[in-house]
């Protein structure tokens, strides 16, 4: 039996990063593959043991980029506690990311939606006898932000959003939206909406969200190219922010860590329950707590209710999967695969979202995710 190699991770301690638009959170999608990651508030992250088992040389992986945050705490941590281990995350798209998988360039991918039918059966051309699974492993709040001069509280719900997506409601002072807005003094001016230029995952789950809980106004599939006429285009979720920043009437989706970074005020949810929910870490958390796994055997795909009316629970989220081969992965890059997702599945390595502008993947199916990783082959 081979010897393991565990070494201790000390304490790293996180500075505060200037953050431009370009730098923080990019959604699925992004062209952006700079900046680096870090918690928020300069935060230390929590002293953690990683089994670096038989992991070496260089393990190559890419895709989502509303994980690059969490990729680059991970990657940071991991490449301290396992010298002469690199790990080269490219934050490019979920769907670039599912193509460099199916082609066998890289040892994982990820997506922030689960593979199709299709792209399973394209994975066992690089899987062998085995194929692409889903193993959820960072989640969180996909932020509707706004920029609207003397407004700093907002709240809107699903059908107000599907038809302001859908070019349907065109002036601030909508009746719609007046009346989820009570004794606001909403301005008689333009709504400019922007939406991702690109295929994006995060505009395919802002679609799921939408078909659940407003399938009266938002009659296109969720997919992720935009599908709605009107509205202004911008590349990546950095795109779209700084648009929203710098546009007064602006509404915008992108991940949390844009509005929290940028002081982009974002919008509460009315979902029905007792108190509009606010786009937060662990209001998301909420929510995810509730998915159910949908997939079969080893693969963890999770089916999320974005109908929720649970007290604190912030319904419009995604979950970001990293894609793997349940077996036939490379032989010279398995160890590091399953040492690498090992660590972001632990305890320890969840700990870190949530400071990130994240949310931790519920216990009991972490619980799942690292009895996978730990049976690949």
């Amino acid at each position: 039996m081979k010897l393991q190699r565990k070494n201790r991770l000390r304490a790293t301690a996180l500075g505060a990063l200037a953050v431009s638009g370009a730098l923080v959170l990019t959604a699925c999608g992004s062209d952006d593959n700079t900046g680096g990651a870090t918690a928020a508030g300069g935060k230390t992250t929590a002293a953690s043991d990683v089994d670096c088992g038989d992991a070496k040389g260089q393990l190559r992986a890419s895709g989502s980029s509303a994980q690059k945050n969490a990729m680059d705490l991970w990657v940071k941590n991991y490449m301290a506690a396992c010298p002469g281990v690199e790990i080269n995350y490219n934050s490019s798209s979920s769907g670039e990311g599912i193509v460099a998988f199916n082609q066998g360039t890289v040892g994982f991918a990820g997506s922030d939606s689960a593979l199709k039918p299709e792209e399973v059966a394209d994975s066992r051309k690089t899987c062998g006898k085995g194929q692409g699974i889903n193993l959820p492993m960072v989640g969180g709040p996909i932020a509707v932000g706004y920029n609207l001069e003397g407004v700093d509280n907002l709240v809107l719900d699903a059908p107000t959003l599907a038809k302001i997506f859908d070019s349907k409601i065109k002036k601030w002072n909508d009746p719609a939206i007046a009346k989820l807005n009570d004794g606001v003094d909403l301005p008689d001016k333009a709504i400019q909406a922007f939406h991702r230029s690109e295929d994006s995952g995060t505009t395919q789950n802002l679609g799921k969200y939408l078909n659940a809980a407003a399938p009266s106004d938002w009659k296109y599939e969720a997919e992720k190219k935009w599908p709605a006429p009107g509205g202004q285009a911008a590349s990546g979720s950095s795109g779209v922010a700084a648009q929203v920043k710098q546009v007064d009437g602006a509404i915008g989706y992108f991940e949390l860590s844009y509005a929290t970074s940028q002081d982009i005020p974002t919008v509460d949810i009315n979902t029905g329950g007792s108190a509009p929910v606010k786009a937060t870490s662990e209001n998301a958390s909420q929510a995810i707590a509730a998915a159910k796994i949908k997939g079969t055997g080893k693969d963890l795909a999770l089916d999320l209710d974005y109908t929720t009316k649970a007290e604190g629970a912030y319904p419009l989220v995604l979950v970001t999967y990293e894609v793997v081969c349940d077996s036939g992965n490379k032989p010279e890059t398995l160890p590091t695969v399953k040492s690498f997702l090992g660590y972001t599945a632990s305890e320890d390595g969840q700990k870190v979202l949530t400071d990130a502008g994240y949310a931790p993947i519920p216990a009991e199916i972490n619980a799942k995710v690292r009895e996978t990783v730990a049976s690949l082959s």
